[in-house]
């Protein structure tokens, strides 16, 4: 694994992507310790002067008011830390807490933020060490960043709470750190605030949706092209001229995934050659590309905000090129919280019409000469019935997971804090519901292939066969009698999450887009 090297101006996407998920070391390049030793002069300066400044000679949020006397400022930056890291509940997963640990480096290497050079390495050892901080679910209410998660990182950092080591036991931080060597730090004016106003926490859940989106976006337009074939559709509705005069350029990329996945399909067109032939097919097949091109848009949305963020600096107050330091409210969420809520309600949209098609495809009065719920032998055995019925249960928890949560807000700190984002609320719901659309995505596969290799004596197109193919490999057997359910599906959501769907089909289709 390479080393991600953080300067002044930001990372990419990849780079935490891979501190977060793979463990790539961090280090700081020699622009990024000037530029932290540039800032922390400013900010010593200010400290010896007798006027107050916010975060480094005052209180904070609603006890901004008191001056710090000199001998009580390492005290108030470790209470600060200490009195933050509140937070409750069950623990974030270690890719969230990495990721938040390395965007909030990120803003610490910038220069804008009047930490020591010292402090930003401490950071990265602790992240290349493999310690990750014990973080709980709730505390943040993204603004004035994610206060109660940074909390409880930057208290590992001074060698108090809870952490989780390399091996993966919790221990108390101090010893994880004397073990890699590390020396706990001891916060100087300004350091508590700096490492706790961020919006991190949601932005590296944003990143990480992205990713896992963008896999499961070109993964529904496969299982959407194999019910298509097993409901003997029409492929006619995804020719690129019929996209061009409605421009929407996700709407384009579904339909030619689509259609590039039915390529030399023995299955499709046959919807006018049955005893009652169908002039058009149902909408959760002949919209499929118009519902999965819109939550691809969105995406797209969604991507312009992040990397916005990425690049900026987020801290109050902020020290600025001239060397002035300025009050500001770039801790506030709602730019990530708002698309973190439009890219659930889009996953929402595309779990429900993946679930229609499933329903159809068990329905043997719409699925066009297949077996009542794809049994082997209907009434003695049910088939996929209860498949559905748990895919209907995952697209319930879905629409209410789409709910926003930045439409509300929730005052705090004495009437200080008085309108507040919820965008942790809205990537951990986030995260959720990416993971019951992906189970959602399976269980259509599972139903869609079935079908397919019923309709014996028709010939699938060679991607979808290579799509079977792997699945069948993969251990998730094919039509027969009923079995043990739940493992086929579980080892179909496992082939899903791990992008082999679409690794299955692109040798045979090109990329997918």
């Amino acid at each position: 694994m390479h080393s991600v090297v953080l300067g002044t101006s930001g990372t990419t996407f990849q780079d935490v992507i891979d501190v977060a998920r793979r463990g790539a070391r961090v280090e700081l390049s020699p622009e990024a310790v000037r530029a932290l030793a540039e800032s922390r002069g400013v900010v010593d300066a200010l400290a010896a002067k007798p006027e107050p400044v916010y975060g480094v000679s005052t209180g904070f949020g609603a006890l901004a008011t008191r001056h710090i006397s000199p001998e009580l400022r390492a005290q108030l930056q470790r209470n600060i830390v200490r009195s933050h890291a509140a937070g409750m509940g069950p623990r974030v997963e270690r890719e969230v807490v990495r990721a938040l640990m390395f965007l909030r480096l990120k803003t610490v290497a910038s220069g804008h933020t009047g930490v020591r050079p010292e402090v930003a390495q401490t950071m990265a050892d602790v992240l290349n060490a493999g310690i990750t901080p014990v973080v709980h679910e709730y505390g943040s209410l993204g603004c004035s960043g994610d206060l109660a998660p940074l909390s409880h990182c930057a208290l590992t950092l001074m060698g108090e709470g809870d952490a989780e080591g390399p091996d993966g036991v919790v221990k108390p931080a101090g010893e994880l750190l004397a073990a890699a060597g590390i020396q706990a730090v001891e916060l100087r004016e300004k350091e508590g605030l700096a490492l706790l106003n961020g919006t991190d926490g949601m932005l590296g859940m944003l990143i990480m949706a992205l990713a896992d989106l963008d896999t499961l976006y070109k993964s529904a337009d496969i299982t959407a092209a194999l019910s298509l074939e097993a409901l003997l559709g029409t492929e006619k509705v995804l020719e690129p001229e019929l996209h061009a005069i409605r421009p929407h350029p996700g709407q384009g990329a579904s339909a030619a995934n689509m259609l590039a996945v039915l390529k030399g399909s023995g299955l499709t067109g046959h919807f006018q050659e049955e005893e009652a032939p169908r002039v058009q097919d149902a909408y959760s097949v002949r919209c499929a590309p118009q519902v999965a091109g819109a939550g691809r848009d969105t995406m797209a949305h969604a991507r312009t905000v992040a990397e916005r963020e990425l690049a900026s600096a987020v801290d109050n107050p902020v020290i600025l090129a001239d060397g002035q330091i300025r009050s500001n409210g770039n801790f506030h969420g709602a730019p990530v919280a708002y698309v973190l809520d439009f890219l659930a309600i889009a996953a929402a949209d595309l779990g429900s019409i993946a679930e229609r098609r499933t329903d159809r495809l068990l329905d043997k009065n719409r699925s066009h000469g297949l077996p009542p719920f794809l049994a082997d032998d209907a009434g003695v055995d049910s088939g996929l019935m209860i498949a559905q019925y748990t895919q209907a249960a995952l697209v319930s928890e879905m629409k209410r997971l789409a709910v926003p949560a930045s439409a509300d807000s929730i005052p705090s700190s004495a009437m200080q804090e008085d309108h507040v984002s919820m965008g942790w609320s809205a990537a951990r719901k986030l995260r959720t519901a990416i993971g019951n659309l992906n189970r959602i995505i399976a269980v259509e596969l599972y139903a869609a292939t079935r079908g397919i290799e019923l309709r014996r004596g028709l010939t699938p197109a060679p991607a979808s066969q290579a799509a079977i193919d792997a699945l069948r490999a993969a251990g998730v057997e094919g039509p027969g009698p009923d079995r043990f359910l739940a493992p086929d599906l579980e080892a179909a959501d496992a082939f899903v999450r791990a992008g082999s769907l679409v690794a299955a089909v692109e040798p045979v289709t090109g990329p997918l887009a």
